[in-house]
């Protein structure tokens, strides 16, 4: 307990943190001198946490009052279940200020002897660094036990992560998908000329498209069955190939002129005027389910939610990865994640000697770093070409040293 007393002539604060560690401060000046430094010392939460503050207490406080109001639901989701399935049951019942960077550097040795990935583990530590940072605002803890961890975390070979088509395989994988699937080739296309996210190419519309700046504006993703805005809460344009733009206009444009048929079939007076049903085409999401999906899908689900599914609706994940499995199946391809079409439009682009600096923009990683700690290996002899510059000033000497010495015998 803090409390203010003389001791060899001169007052002195005497006070424990929350971690029980006890401090004694000497104070110039009497009794109401040190008793204002006490209130200090309290104020900014230098004894405000008390030990029985456990982990769990404090962290369920957080969700609440502080992560559910300040961040996207997908994200709070994310920190939910990570505190739930791989804090709590380590952390729960110690008292907040007792988890230590040790005991956090063993539970990263863990979570890797199990398997788990650099990226999960990352995913696991954020919402711990993050309410620790809060406890250290509101005075209950004193450091960040989860803060700087990345050393013991490290990034396994990027190689292994990453499993990209070659340019023949995407050519291959886009045939055969014109031939056999035809409604799935403008998303495939898309995919491979942009490298978007599955979730951002189902969240795309029509209106996200500038055929005349040639470019996509990728303004919302779908994750978690949740439309939200993308990854690092920014949007972004990606530059449209010729070859997409053409395809893309095509698709609106047949879906403009089929809505506009649909709609002189009406009675005159409920047809809705052209512009009316061009801005509808254009704020409906630009890839749609097919109607044989809908079908299918519409035999599961009829029981349970009394609608019957219809095509033109938006995409559902689990279908897509459904369908690109099978189309990878016809186009005699090794089995890759969809995920790794992005990383084939990155991997595509270093190949023909674009920089670093304009894919991470076309992909929308928050730094640089992220595209160089993932890609940076598929940069082709960057090295190599860098010494062969400093080789041909030593080539000229050699060869001018070699001629000065055949001079001199002859």
């Amino acid at each position: 307990m803090a409390c203010v007393r003389k001791w060899r002539g001169k007052w002195i604060v005497d006070w424990r943190d929350p971690g029980g560690k006890r401090f004694i401060e000497t104070v110039e000046g009497d009794r109401d001198t040190a008793k204002r430094r006490l209130g200090e010392i309290l104020k900014s939460g230098e004894q405000a946490a008390s030990k029985r503050l456990t982990f769990q207490g404090y962290a369920e406080s957080w969700l609440e009052n502080f992560a559910k109001v300040t961040i996207k639901r997908s994200t709070y989701l994310e920190y939910e279940r990570a505190l739930k399935v791989h804090l709590y049951p380590l952390f729960g019942s110690k008292p907040l200020v007792k988890v230590t960077r040790k005991t956090v550097r063993e539970m990263i040795a863990a979570k890797q002897k199990a398997g788990l990935s650099q990226s999960t583990i990352r995913n696991i530590l954020a919402p711990m660094r993050q309410l620790y940072n809060q406890a250290i605002d509101d005075g209950d803890a004193f450091e960040n036990p989860a803060a700087r961890v990345g050393k013991f975390n490290k990034r396994k070979d990027a190689a292994a992560q990453i499993n990209p088509l070659t340019r023949e395989e995407v050519k291959t994988l886009l045939d055969k998908t014109f031939e056999k699937s035809p409604h799935w080739y403008p998303l495939l296309l898309c995919a491979t000329r942009t490298g978007m996210r599955e979730g951002e190419l189902i969240g795309l519309k029509g209106i996200d498209l500038d055929f005349r700046g040639q470019f996509i504006e990728v303004q919302r993703i779908l994750s978690r069955g949740e439309l939200t805005t993308p990854k690092n809460g920014k949007t972004r344009r990606i530059d449209m190939s010729g070859q997409l733009k053409d395809v893309l206009q095509d698709l609106l444009s047949k879906r403009r002129a089929e809505a506009l048929r649909k709609e002189m079939e009406k009675p005159a007076e409920e047809r809705r005027d052209a512009a009316t049903v061009v801005n509808e085409v254009m704020e409906s999401w630009l890839f749609t389910t097919p109607e044989t999906i809908a079908k299918s899908e519409a035999a599961k689900r009829r029981r349970f939610l009394g609608v019957k599914p219809r095509g033109g609706t938006q995409l559902d994940p689990s279908n897509v990865r459904k369908v690109f499995n099978n189309l990878l199946t016809a186009a005699k391809l090794r089995r890759i994640r969809f995920h790794d079409l992005r990383h084939s439009f990155a991997s595509l682009l270093i190949g023909q000697g674009e920089s670093l600096a304009y894919i991470r923009d076309q992909l929308g990683h928050h730094s640089i770093q992220i595209t160089v700690d993932t890609y940076g290996h598929l940069v082709p002899g960057g090295n190599r070409q860098a010494v062969d510059k400093l080789d041909d000033l030593g080539a000229k000497t050699v060869e001018r040293t070699e001629r000065d010495e055949r001079a001199a015998v002859a």
